[in-house]
């Protein structure tokens, strides 16, 4: 059963933190104390969390799912802006460590937060960042599968919210296709998310690789009855793309925005 638990309530923290395995949590200090296999992240540490130094914590797994801040700051820009401003309530379906779900709380524009994750180490740390940038009590942390907690605990808010979802891309092989198929992405292909998304939401947000196969996402389009026109916007940083995210649903964009 997933677990519900307010960031208001002072027992948040702890509650979950006693179901992590702190041992799989870190701050490294430098790029020596870290595993083989994510060192080339350390130069990136700052475009990941700007706020690093402060005590960032981090799995070694989270290392490669976390959305670089600059990004996470300007989808959080565009999803504040191209949504009536009578929906209030967005909800990060896998928070990770939290990058997106920070950046969707500073933004200010969102009543009520929500951030899925079903893996408590990494919640402990999603927990423990949004502290750090002074936003841990605009959110609500619930550790569950987030298709459990979509269909259970917010089954009565999520046809009115914005669903935003950053899937675990199956590591970092992804990198080696020139074309990504999407069926591919483990554990949860396209037709899994885009599909029980859809169902109970009316606004789906994918963060999806930026080789994802556009006719495939176009061809769900299709076969999910659409109506309104599905959005793919690339975003960069340093001159190249990091990844596409695909707007599903009722979106208002201005086709100025950049």
């Amino acid at each position: 059963m997933a677990e519900l638990e307010s960031s208001k309530n002072a027992r948040t923290e702890s509650a979950i933190s006693k179901q992590a395995d702190l041992d799989q949590v870190h701050h490294y200090d430098s790029v020596e104390d870290m595993p083989e296999n994510i060192q080339k992240y350390w130069h990136q540490r700052y475009d990941l969390f700007s706020l690093y130094d402060d005590g960032i914590r981090l799995t070694d797994d989270a290392w490669f799912g976390v959305t670089p801040e600059p990004v996470a700051n300007k989808i959080a820009d565009h999803l504040s802006t191209s949504v009536p401003a009578s929906v209030t309530t967005i909800i990060d379906c896998f928070a990770g460590a939290g990058g997106n779900t920070i950046a969707l709380a500073l933004s200010g524009r969102w009543k009520q937060i929500f951030a899925i994750e079903r893996d408590a180490t990494t919640l402990a740390c999603a927990e423990h960042n949004a502290r750090l940038y002074g936003v841990h009590g605009r959110i609500w942390f619930i550790r569950g599968d987030c298709f459990d907690v979509l269909r259970g605990q917010l089954k009565s808010i999520v046809k009115n919210a914005v669903v935003f979802a950053s899937p675990p891309w199956g590591g970092p092989g992804y990198r080696d296709a020139e074309v990504f198929d999407l069926s591919r992405m483990e554990p949860y292909g396209l037709e899994k998310l885009a599909g029980e998304y859809t169902r109970v939401a009316g606004r789906v947000v994918l963060y999806l690789p930026r080789s994802s196969d556009l006719n495939q996402i176009a061809g769900w389009r299709e076969r999910l009855g659409l109506k309104e026109r599905v959005r793919v916007t690339h975003y960069c940083m340093w001159g190249s793309s990091k990844a596409i995210c695909v707007f599903l649903g009722d979106f208002s964009f201005n086709e100025d925005d950049r």
